[in-house]
């Protein structure tokens, strides 16, 4: 009998040994209801080992956000200790606002899963900006529904957004002194040689004799392509090194641009301006005039548009400048894919112009419904405001 007892407590260390260590998925015992299965904790061993190695934060909340479990590495991106964060409210590490937004989340999302981002707030008074995937978690045996989370650094995702934005920036006042450079030498050289080559081509053909009239006429079908070509020169120089921006203001650059736009393409151009009561800033000014130069032209390469309305309007502390077409849209013909990608590049453009002076572009876009550019940029310099552009 004692072989028999020393048996069966040998057979019962090592299941609870096993059952320790995560090996026996579950247990059958038999009772008077008979033999009933019992799953363990231990099940879940494998899941538990990767969820602790993982290099981001995970969560499960009840619903109103009281921490059931929290992995090592949330603990160490809050700063605290695991044994404090257990058991404590999620709403903690939120700030009033983060709380109100989480909350919305959480209250009109689905089980699909949703996404938002956030600062949580760590000890010694730190702040982390995360991202945070949230999911509805199936009940297993809690009285009410159990929310999952993982959260995401992004302080270093941040710091290289930052970095690309500042060369993006950067890159942008190059483009601006590269502009000025071949704006002078066309201003300089080119544009003041076509003038003299035009004033040697009229005086040939006024030497030219009168009985000659097919000479006299190559001659001045010569003159004036050349008076067309110095024309068309000091236009790009004058879009390259907008110089009457500071002379004329911005209202009249804009005017000026769109009205050229309708002369030049057939386009009718509806346009709205207010009167600004103070200058922007200068750079603000430039983006103003660059965007709007963009959206011009992509509305003569791409929109096949027949009408164009440009308005410029004061919103509070902000000047908002919105173009709109009546053409195709994005991704009309999907046979022009090198064009959309060309298209995409000077949207993306655009959006780096609108952030370096702490402004906002949003473009909607509706297949045969036109599109429509709208940029936001405040009357005072905020640079580094954070960029929001939508597509569609």
């Amino acid at each position: 009998m004692k072989t028999s007892l020393r048996a069966r407590l040998i057979e019962s260390e090592d299941a609870l040994r096993a059952i320790r260590a995560g090996d026996v998925d579950a247990v059958m015992i038999r009772g008077e209801r008979g033999p009933q299965v019992f799953s363990l904790s231990g099940a879940e061993h494998a899941y538990r080992v990767l969820i602790e190695s993982m290099n981001e934060g995970a969560l499960m909340l009840t619903t109103d956000k009281t921490i059931l479990y929290a992995n090592r590495c949330f603990a160490r991106m809050v700063k605290s200790p695991l044994e404090s964060v257990t058991g404590t409210s999620f709403s903690k590490f939120l700030s009033v606002a983060d709380r109100k937004s989480l909350g919305q989340l959480l209250k009109h999302g689905g089980p699909s899963g949703s996404k938002i981002q956030l600062e949580l707030k760590a000890g010694g008074g730190s702040r982390v900006p995360v991202q945070i995937s949230i999911r509805l978690l199936p009940r297993h045996g809690f009285a009410g529904r159990t929310i999952g989370m993982v959260v995401s650094d992004m302080t270093e995702a941040r710091r290289n957004a930052d970095t690309l934005r500042a060369l993006s920036h950067r890159l942008v006042q190059v483009q601006e002194t590269e502009r000025g450079r071949v704006a002078l030498e066309l201003d300089d050289h080119i544009t003041q040689l076509l003038c003299g080559i035009l004033v040697h081509s009229q005086a040939l053909a006024d030497k030219l004799p009168a009985g000659d009239k097919r000479a006299k006429a190559a001659a001045v079908k010569l003159s004036e392509m050349l008076g067309t070509a110095a024309d068309e020169v000091e236009r790009i120089a004058r879009d390259l090194r907008p110089g009457v921006l500071d002379q004329l203001g911005l209202v009249a650059v804009l005017r000026g641009t769109s009205t050229e736009f309708a002369n030049r393409t057939g386009v009718a151009v509806k346009m709205a301006f207010v009167d600004l009561a103070v200058r922007l800033p200068t750079d603000s000014e430039l983006t103003l005039y660059r965007i709007l130069q963009e959206a011009l032209k992509n509305v003569e390469l791409h929109a096949r548009a027949r009408n164009v309305t440009v308005s410029l309007k004061k919103k509070g502390a902000f000047v908002q400048l919105a173009i709109h077409d009546d053409g195709v849209g994005f991704g009309s013909n999907p046979s022009t894919v090198g064009r959309k990608r060309k298209r995409g590049l000077g949207l993306l453009a655009m959006s780096e112009r609108a952030a370096y002076v702490g402004g906002t572009l949003k473009v909607t876009s509706t297949r045969r419904a036109g599109t429509e550019i709208e940029l936001r940029v405040p009357l005072a310099r905020r640079p580094g405001r954070p960029l929001r552009s939508k597509e569609r």
